[in-house]
């Protein structure tokens, strides 16, 4: 492929679209519309996030107060979506019911097909609010229990744990939850949001878009990283172990889940921030194994293969602290990505042009056809 001209396999260092949501800097971190992720994850909330990611600026008082209205309100399912998720196979997925969920959610939205600015900000309060109630609806669902309706007196972070579980989480909890939010709510042009942006160009529906990111999202190589982090963490089970189990498995080549990233060059610089939290809850509930194995792992893919780990490997125990079942990691990711899905969608519709990229041909030329009768 070296002689194919202008090709970068995976679209790698490839500009596809010019955006004010996002900016990944390679060597500083991350920021939304301009601000640092870590300001945000120190001194902000889910709603003020979601605000600031959804509108391209912070929000004065009255205005937070009316958008946090806004999604509590939104945030209860309708009969007909809480049908499709209880009749959605047990064995599913996660993932799937929350598309199902989510395409039922579309199907009821008399908006659905509008793509105004207007119409688009309004469907997508309304996919915030409700995102994590399929999540947990779908979830509880899936074992044979009921759905637990949402609490209006509860924030976003606090309630989705609540729907979950039933039991309002203690508030160094739910702010560990709220800041892994924060850190996995936008990141540019990743795999999710570019096909989400892909779907909307050709005018299809907000729902249709946020769809295709959640297909896109369950690939262990994108959102699935988290899930399979905590699996192998719990594989190698102390940290006695994790040395020998990490060298042996870089000796027959395999891949440590939750290192390496496409536009970091020096490491995500939001593992810093989730790190501290697994920490902590890790010695609160005096279960430091955890933070300790994935410490000797990270030292060591440093030393063998200078690769650093990004958000999904702190996340991973920082929700298994918390009780969360891992099969509902990559759906919490997504209950936070679907505030950056959203703004994508609106600023890809406000000024739109259809994706439509090129390939270089690579197979035979000035084939004949040939009768059947005649092919060997």
């Amino acid at each position: 492929m070296s002689t194919v001209p202008n090709y970068s396999p995976g679209l790698e260092g490839v500009i596809a679209g010019v955006s004010s949501i996002c900016n990944v800097d390679p060597d500083s971190g991350l920021y939304y519309r301009g601000y640092d992720v870590h300001d945000l994850a120190k001194h902000s909330n889910f709603e003020e996030t979601a605000y600031l990611v959804l509108h391209g600026k912070l929000p004065s008082k009255i205005q937070l107060e009316d958008f946090d209205r806004q999604l509590k309100m939104q945030r209860e399912l309708p009969a007909d979506v809480v049908n499709v998720l209880r009749a959605f196979p047990k064995k599913a997925h996660p993932m799937d019911a929350m598309r199902a969920g989510i395409l039922a959610l579309g199907s009821l939205d008399a908006e659905q097909n509008d793509t105004s600015h207007t119409a688009n900000v309004k469907k997508s309060i309304r996919l915030i609010a409700r995102t994590g109630t399929i999540v947990a609806a779908g979830y509880r669902l899936s074992k044979g229990q009921d759905p637990i309706t949402p609490r209006n007196d509860l924030d976003h972070s606090h309630n989705f744990l609540y729907m979950l579980t039933g039991k309002v989480p203690d508030a160094f909890v739910a702010r560990a939850f709220e800041v892994t939010l924060i850190c996995y709510m936008e990141h540019e042009f990743n795999a999710s949001t570019f096909s989400a942006r892909v779907t909307a160009a050709t005018l299809s529906d907000m729902y249709a878009a946020i769809t295709t990111a959640l297909g896109t999202l369950k690939g262990k190589l994108h959102g699935g990283a988290n899930e399979e982090a905590m699996r192998m963490l719990i594989e190698i089970g102390s940290p006695a172990k994790a040395e020998m189990w990490v060298r042996e498995r870089l000796a027959r080549k395999e891949k440590i889940m939750g290192f390496g990233h496409r536009v970091y060059k020096h490491g995500d610089s939001r593992v810093d921030i989730v790190r501290d939290y697994a920490r902590q809850l890790g010695d609160r509930l005096k279960q430091p194994q955890w933070y300790q194995m994935s410490d000797i792992i990270e030292r060591l893919m440093k030393e063998e293969k200078n690769q650093f780990p990004n958000v999904d490997f702190p996340s991973a125990p920082v929700y298994y602290l918390m009780g969360l079942p891992i099969e509902l990691y990559t759906p919490i990711f997504a209950v936070s990505r679907v505030v950056g899905w959203c703004a994508h969608v609106i600023e890809q519709q406000d000024a739109n042009r259809l994706i439509r990229p090129r390939s270089h041909y690579s197979g035979e030329q000035g084939l004949k056809y040939v009768a059947i009768e005649s092919r060997d």
